[in-house]
């Protein structure tokens, strides 16, 4: 069995150093890279690409929620486990929303470090306990709100084709310009189609779009 391979992404090396003391003793894992910041992590993948980073969530200049946002979008069989020190409700949810695959605390044990990366090496999301109560107290509340608002307005059948033509590449990671290629239309286009779905379905990104059309299954 191939073991799983791994980037570290954090300004300390200190911390690198640990995590790849924990990890090189578990088996089947294999650290093939590591960056200082998200900057060095998106020019690194651009020659290969790991199954799982270890992503800091607190870096210099581009965050680790931005660094995941693009990695998410640009490399599809990538994965991110964010590595933080903060129990903080803005900060899960935020990862979540940029599409990260699992959210733990740099406190848990090797053990569950190891757990995580093995259940997001399998196309499965990991949070720590704590993470996960913070994760669903944050969606019951965006659920009740939704509900108090009488819910949302659009449902599947009421986008039209187009809409959810474009819907589907921009959840395939496609960016305007790419799209509107593919569909001969103009950039303009397709950005007044997104933002007309951003304000039908009431979320304020790109990313909210994204996460709302695979949840609610709209394509």
């Amino acid at each position: 069995m191939m073991p799983i391979k791994l980037m570290l992404v954090d300004d300390h090396s200190i911390v690198r150093d640990g995590i790849r003391l924990l990890l090189e003793q578990a088996e089947g894992l294999e650290i093939i890279d590591e960056a200082n910041d998200g900057e060095e992590a998106l020019e690194k993948l651009k020659s290969h690409q790991p199954d799982v980073i270890l992503m800091d969530i607190s870096l210099p200049g581009m965050s680790g929620i931005q660094t995941t946002q693009v990695v998410t979008r640009l490399y599809k069989n990538v994965r991110v486990l964010m590595l933080s020190m903060h129990n903080n409700e803005d900060y899960i949810l935020r990862s979540v929303e940029a599409g990260a695959y699992g959210y733990i605390l740099k406190d848990s044990s090797s053990d569950e470090m190891i757990k995580a990366i093995r259940m997001i090496a399998a196309g499965e999301k990991y949070y720590s306990s704590p993470v996960a109560s913070i994760i669903l107290s944050g969606y019951m509340q965006q659920l009740k709100k939704g509900s108090k608002q009488g819910g949302r307005e659009v449902q599947p059948s009421r986008l039209s084709n187009k809409e959810k033509e474009i819907l589907q590449f921009l959840v395939d990671g496609m960016s305007s310009r790419e799209i509107a290629e593919r569909l001969q239309l103009s950039v303009r286009t397709v950005d007044n189609h997104r933002a007309n779905m951003m304000r039908r379905l009431q979320v304020r990104n790109a990313a909210e779009l994204v996460r709302i059309a695979v949840e609610e299954k709209l394509i």
